[in-house]
């Protein structure tokens, strides 16, 4: 793999957001309305402070990890990519609509999936019937099989059909692979016309789905300039009109064909002509953008579409500390998973970003920010709203490693300022504008793990200190390392050990920087390699936990993700009830060796009581249970809970318990009240993991607190 295939796996998951976001203010809006309330759009609707998760960004990446989880490769499966289905989309909320069985068709998908249906019967005509299993999601969901199969289209075909028969059947299936196999063209073909014929020919030429793609094309071909009169022959002969169900695919496929071939390969009037068609908005334009974004790379995405994005992007899968990640990791992990399975690398600077670790800012992407912001306040902590802090931007002036790092311009820095280079490491209701698919969250940095960074500034520069820094969410505290004085022409590696403060919650991380001039000045400084290390060493007390209302009457405890269930505060403690099953995670998937503790109080003696460790979703983890039968036991959880060691264990409900776990390589030992077991797992262990409570028949539990001490 070479670089600029690197870039453009970037561009095409960058173009696929931009697509997204730019759709969703008018999804499910018709051409008429959208006409009337707009006209021309040629602009984002709406530019939100931070956008949150929606189902055609979760999707993409979430079933993508069946490729990991897996470990077949090229042979990836419809049952691999229902078992990411199964461990990472919450039960029946957030991730994508849940508009009911029968109705939505993932929904629908992930019950059979549930009750034991397997894929690819789980998305089947044969189960579902024609009208759940030809919907939009078979195309909406597919673009990152395309993005790992680049220049590869029978790869991207092969996966495409696995992947989307695990929802979808029929044309459903052939949109999917139409969508991914055009993505994976766009690599190596400039030519949109050119993609899309030869996209077509892996799909029937009989099916409804080459249907409406060569009406629009054969309209095109004799109207090649009046992309409105497309549409009206659309809507008249394939509207919603004419297909059953919520969203069916058919429309929304000739929209996409509609807006690549009349945008002609220019990625703003791709999208913008796809937003304008109306209907599905979000998934048309997510998917149109995403060919485009590969087939023009990054220099063909304008700064106006990029710089609102800012390399933000969150998602609501069940586990919170994988649904705050950005634009740049995302392409990263793509780019390695497509070098994984052709048994290829990365090629240099990206294999030693990847190295880095996946929570690291390596800006190595021309452009990219990695969401890293600033601001200034006083010494006082108020923000200075009306200054002018800073401008920021990717360059390749200079670098610590690699090619490329970050510049950041800041204004009227003086001795009664501070500005702060930061990212966001936790995040709630306040941080959107919106809440779609209901995202939750845990924080990507705890306290004991270490933040480096490195910072230059240039030649001729004033004297300038600068200092490691976090911040905690509840007290607005921040914390620094020792301030350092930089010199001029030269890097400065900077390092700071996050203290091990009783309940702090890390929302940021980055630098403080100061100068001890009197007038104000402006200043400009270079930031690289900024990067978490580490083993965390904390506890959640929930006695200091807070209710987060989304929207509506939805709430969630902070720093905890559910997934099903009631949850909720009082008395100090996080309570958990369900009917049948029910999990809460909390954590971060990267914690590897650790012991943890769990103080927690079982309300009834019928059911059985559960702390997880390992935790990487809701099917794969250890279980360590108090059960109803008078027995404490490991159980592993391989998309289905067993039993792996058992003892006798007489306990009582409404009395407190701890739990302690160690989980070092292959080995899990669990203590309670004295009475000790151990496993070692040598058949494919979980070897890093977060960690979580839960319950199984229905029941109700207090927890009071939970530590993690990484070992």
């Amino acid at each position: 793999m070479n670089r600029e295939t690197v870039e453009k796996i970037y561009a095409g998951w960058l173009g696929k957001t931009i697509g997204v976001i730019h759709g969703s203010p008018i999804e499910g809006m018709g051409y008429y309305k959208i006409n009337e309330l707009y006209g021309e759009i040629s602009d984002y609707l709406v530019k939100y402070e931070d956008y949150a998760s929606d189902d055609d960004l979760n999707g993409p990446l979430f079933f993508l990890k069946g490729m990991e989880d897996g470990k077949k490769g090229q042979n990836t499966k419809a049952q691999d990519v229902a078992n990411a289905l199964l461990n990472y989309a919450p039960y029946e909320h957030s991730f994508f609509w849940w508009g009911g069985y029968g109705k939505s068709t993932e929904h629908t998908a992930y019950l059979n999936l549930r009750n034991g249906i397997p894929a690819p019967r789980s998305g089947s005509i044969a189960q579902n019937g024609a009208t759940v299993a030809e919907q939009i999601g078979g195309q909406i969901f597919i673009d990152t099989w395309g993005l790992v199969s680049p220049g590869n289209p029978d790869l991207a075909a092969k996966l495409a059909k696995e992947a989307a028969s695990v929802t979808h059947d029929g044309n459903g299936i052939y949109g999917g692979i139409f969508v991914a196999v055009c993505v994976s063209l766009a690599f190596i073909e400039n030519d949109i016309r050119k993609i899309i014929d030869r996209a077509l020919k892996y799909i029937p030429s009989d099916c409804e789905y080459a249907r409406v793609a060569n009406a629009v094309l054969k309209f095109h071909d004799e109207n090649p300039d009046d992309w409105r009169a497309c549409y009206l022959m659309l809507r008249e002969n394939f509207g919603y009109s004419k297909y059953p169900g919520n969203c069916h695919i058919i429309p929304n496929a000739g929209v996409v064909v509609l807006s690549l071939v009349y945008g002609n390969g220019d990625y703003s009037d791709t999208i913008n002509i796809g937003n304008m068609c109306g209907w599905d908005t979000d998934c048309n334009v997510g998917n149109a953008a995403s060919i485009v974004g590969v087939m023009v790379g990054l220099k063909g995405i304008k700064k106006k579409w990029r710089d609102p994005v800012h390399d933000f992007l969150v998602f609501s899968s069940c586990l919170g500390a994988q649904n705050i990640q950005d634009i740049p990791e995302g392409a990263l992990y793509i780019a390695k998973l497509a070098c994984d399975i052709t048994n290829d690398t990365l090629p240099e600077p990206y294999k030693s970003a990847y190295e880095m670790g996946h929570r690291s800012c390596h800006f190595e992407f021309p452009g990219s920010t990695h969401s890293i912001r600033t601001r200034v306040e006083d010494k006082e902590g108020n923000v200075l709203s009306s200054t002018n802090v800073s401008t920021v931007c990717n360059t390749k002036e200079e670098s610590r490693t690699g090619k490329r790092s970050l510049k950041i311009s800041l204004s009227d820095l003086n001795k009664e300022s501070l500005s702060y280079i930061y990212k966001k490491t936790y995040l709630n209701q306040s941080d959107f504008t919106d809440s779609r698919y209901d995202p939750s969250f845990s924080p990507i940095v705890y306290p004991n793990q270490t933040i480096s960074l490195s910072l230059k500034l240039p030649d001729g520069s004033d004297d300038v200190y600068a200092s490691v820094y976090v911040k905690d969410r509840r007290s607005g505290v921040v914390y620094e390392s020792k301030k350092t004085k930089l010199s001029c022409g030269g890097w400065a590696d900077l390092e700071y050990k996050i203290p091990k403060v009783p309940g702090l919650l890390v929302f940021e991380i980055g630098a403080v920087i100061r100068t001890t001039k009197r007038s104000t000045k402006d200043v400009t400084i270079y930031l690289d390699d900024l990067k978490v290390s580490g083993k965390p060493d904390y506890s959640l007390d929930f006695s200091k936990e807070k209710f987060e209302i989304w929207r509506g009457a939805r709430g969630e405890v902070s720093q905890v993700t559910k997934l099903k269930g009631i949850i909720y505060l009082e008395n100090g403690e996080m309570n958990l009830s369900c009917a049948d099953f029910t999990e809460a995670y909390t954590g971060d998937t990267d914690f590897s060796d650790y012991s943890s503790t769990f103080t927690f109080t079982p309300s009834f003696d019928d059911a059985s009581y559960g702390v997880n460790v390992r935790v990487q979703g809701a099917m794969r983890s250890y279980r360590i249970a108090l059960n109803r039968d008078n027995t404490i036991s490991i159980e592993k959880n391989e998309y289905g809970y067993k039993t792996i060691a058992c003892k006798p264990f007489n306990w009582q409900a409404g009395k407190e318990y701890t739990i302690k776990v160690t989980a070092k390589q292959n080995v899990i030992k669990a203590e309670c009240d004295g009475t000790k077991l151990s496993y070692t797992d040598n058949d494919n262990p979980y070897l890093n993991g977060a960690v979580g409570v839960s319950l199984v028949g229905g029941a109700h539990v207090k927890v009071k607190k939970i530590t993690v001490k990484g070992l």
